[in-house]
């Protein structure tokens, strides 16, 4: 899959340059990249460990908490990711990527290790609000970095690669829970934010290059703003509102998951241990994804695969609603976080290689922002339908119709790119007939 290609401008660092256009994967570029995973894999850590927790804070706090009040709870995190992504992007791309990522990693740090000491709900609440700004920002800032430490034709792969890193942190999270939570109660889980702390953002500020314009944009975009009027205008205005509405529903479907599939697994019948398998089959489904997804990107297109991997999940979904046998629930469990995260992996990789490096992480800030209305509003939706007395698979429905609705927007990203392709092509032939 060919994307339109970006004029980029050339960057500067403190102590070396990194050029748009490298050929060569350096040692150093390749530290920088393993950081950001880490970093990442704190993403990750967040999505799962509301959800292993969600039950003890129901039952074991005294805060009062119901199915709908966990949700809205379990929603502030995501509002919190939702304003730090828009704004951390549109940053890093002025105040430089290892200034922005070093300094979301550690205010999400502080403000998750805080979460373990919160007397009721509300602070709690805002605390995760808190951690979650800094977590938002995160991920476009360091995804927008990566993107210029690689060679081009690794881009893409690297992306999703680096996505990789989500699932790995739930997985991790689900496994901790398991034999945590019964011995030291739900406090500890929020304490693990100490080793991003205390390790990972000091690899951060050893390892990350810094990055910051070191011109205006090449001549024949010096008069568009740099920003997100750029995004909302011509030519990237339908680009954007596909690429941000595709995220959202995509979130929607893999924050909802995570959020709600160890309780929904419970309700259903299941203990507490088995019902952190199925997360943890979630989790290593995306891992798997991760992989897969690298490589059928890289073969057939982001988006081709991206819309595959959609309609992978929504399948996986629906199937869940028939009540199959437990050993395919764990199947489909698999397939649905092959098709979720792979999803969001191959649309990160799409909008890193759609457009132009002094845009980058505003438009990857863009679009994780606005999509993480879904992951605010996932907690929501599925503490309501269970409220409302419509059970299990009212939820495994809201998410199986998401993912299928993010296929038929991706569908339509795919159909503009070809057309922008075929029109450029035909430009070209006629300029030279006219030579």
């Amino acid at each position: 899959m060919n994307h339109i290609p970006s004029a980029a401008a050339p960057e500067r660092t403190q102590r070396h340059h990194f050029p748009e256009a490298t050929s060569r994967f350096s040692r150093r570029s390749a530290a920088a990249v393993l950081v950001c995973w880490l970093l990442v894999v704190f993403d990750g850590y967040d999505l799962i460990v509301y959800g292993t927790v969600q039950s003890s804070l129901i039952t074991d706090t005294g805060w009062g908490l119901t199915k709908a009040t966990a949700g809205t709870v379990g929603s502030m995190a995501f509002l919190g990711m939702m304003i730090g992504a828009i704004f951390a992007g549109r940053i890093s791309d002025s105040w430089g990527r290892r200034r922005t990522i070093i300094t979301c990693a550690a205010l999400f740090s502080l403000f998750t290790i805080l979460c373990a000491f919160a007397p009721n709900a509300f602070v709690f609440g805002g605390l995760r609000l808190l951690a979650g700004i800094g977590l938002g920002g995160l991920v476009p800032s360091a995804n927008a970095l990566v993107a210029e430490l690689v060679p081009a034709k690794w881009r893409s792969t690297i992306a999703t690669l680096m996505m990789s890193g989500v699932p790995i942190g739930g997985s991790i999270a689900a496994l901790a829970g398991i034999p945590l939570i019964p011995a030291f109660g739900w406090p500890v889980m929020f304490l693990v934010a100490a080793v991003a702390l205390l390790v990972v953002v000091p690899l951060g500020m050893r390892f990350l290059p810094e990055t910051l314009p070191e011109m205006q944009p090449p001549a024949k975009e010096a008069k568009q703003a740099v920003g997100f009027k750029s995004l909302l205008r011509a030519p990237y205005l339908g680009m954007s509102l596909l690429f941000a509405i595709s995220t959202l529903v995509t979130l929607f479907a893999w924050y909802g998951l995570g959020t709600w599939l160890p309780n929904l697994m419970q309700l259903a019948g299941y203990n507490l241990g088995s019902a952190l398998t199925f997360a943890l089959a979630l989790n290593l489904g995306a891992v798997v994804g991760s992989v897969a997804t690298a490589w059928a990107g890289t073969r057939f297109g982001p988006v081709p695969t991206a819309i595959a991997a959609a309609a992978v999940a929504a399948v996986a979904l629906a199937v869940l609603v028939m009540g199959p046998p437990v050993g395919l629930v764990y199947l489909m469990l698999v397939l649905a976080g092959v098709g979720t995260h792979g999803t969001q992996c191959l649309i990160i990789a799409a909008v890193a290689s759609h457009y132009p490096a002094h845009l980058r992480g505003t438009a990857l800030g863009w679009a994780l922002g606005v999509g993480r209305i879904g992951a605010v509003a996932a907690p929501q939706v599925g503490g309501l339908l269970l409220a409302a007395g419509l059970g299990v698979n009212s939820n495994f429905l809201a998410f199986a119709g998401a993912a299928a609705v993010a296929a038929i927007l991706l569908a339509a990203i795919g159909t503009k790119i070809k057309t922008a392709n075929i029109n450029s092509k035909n430009t070209m032939s006629v300029g030279a007939s006219n030579v």
